[in-house]
């Protein structure tokens, strides 16, 4: 079976997006929500500052959908390529 590049990178970027989004609106309404996570991506993605408001929210939400993208289509691509074609799954034990 193989996964679909394509819908894969979408279902990556619309999940990590949310998250990230999600994380810095209850950040904006809770101080101390989400902080240690802000934080991580701040120091990943150049220019990224959840601290500065809506603004910053939406930046590192975009942030997160490219980034989930890239990471999902890496995975399904990746996946394919080392799935033997017509392989049977092994039952699990």
């Amino acid at each position: 079976m193989k996964l679909s590049v394509k819908g894969l990178a979408w279902a990556s970027a619309v999940l990590w997006g949310a998250a990230l989004f999600l994380t810095g609106i209850l950040n904006l309404i809770f101080p101390k929500y989400g902080v240690a996570m802000l934080d991580l991506m701040r120091s990943i993605y150049p220019g990224y500052a959840a601290i500065s408001g809506f603004l910053g929210v939406i930046v590192g939400t975009l942030y997160a959908l490219v980034d989930g993208a890239i990471c999902g289509a890496l995975l399904a691509w990746l996946y394919n390529t080392f799935t033997k074609p017509g392989a049977a799954p092994t039952p699990a034990a």
